[in-house]
């Protein structure tokens, strides 16, 4: 498993070795003691997957607050996406930041995005299926979201001429200048 820093220290990409034949390839994708020997001791409980059947649909800016914090484990296994994650932990010298990797079936990276961040990510092809782990369950009374395209923020999504499609919970996202964040910098923020 390769694993790199991204310019958020704290989110990482992932890339699994790929054994490949005539018949196809092999990769594994994830390994409690092979992530464990570079740090990540994220325990992940829930498994999430989406489908996207358009280019340019935007899923996101999304969190769970404390305690039931989400860090989440994002791979593609069909199609591609743009995966986002900003830091909104307060008093981080990242507060804001964002930074963006893309994921798709083809190049089989991953990116892990722990608690103390937004995520979102964006369709770069149609009939996209992703899957992420997630480290805790599902709680609607934990989340909460920010505008895709807040200005703040300033995201690239290359979405180019497309249009974006969005669910209308998060058309209704609020500002991020308007977000109280419920995670400190340098604190646990709630990751198991």
């Amino acid at each position: 498993m390769q694993i790199e820093p991204t310019s958020l220290p704290e989110v990482q990409v992932l890339t699994p070795r790929r054994f490949g034949d005539g018949r196809g390839f092999f990769e594994e994708v994830y390994n409690r003691e092979t992530l464990s020997s570079h740090g990540i001791t994220t325990n992940f409980v829930q498994d999430n997957q989406s489908y996207s059947a358009e280019t340019g649909t935007v899923r996101g800016l999304h969190f769970q607050a404390p305690p039931r914090a989400q860090a989440k484990l994002v791979r593609v296994v069909q199609g591609a996406i743009l995966d986002v994650a900003v830091d909104i932990r307060r008093g981080s010298p990242r507060h804001g930041a964002w930074v963006a990797h893309e994921l798709s079936a083809q190049n089989g990276r991953q990116m892990l995005v722990p608690a103390g961040f937004l995520h979102g990510f964006v369709t770069l092809m149609p009939d996209t299926i992703v899957i992420y782990k997630c480290s805790d369950t599902y709680a609607p009374a934990s989340e909460g979201a920010v505008r895709f395209d807040d200005p703040d923020l300033a995201i690239d999504w290359r979405l180019g001429a497309v249009t974006p499609l969005l669910s209308d919970k998060d058309a209704k996202a609020p500002a991020f200048a308007a977000l109280d964040s419920p995670f400190q910098w340098g604190e646990d923020a709630g990751q198991p």
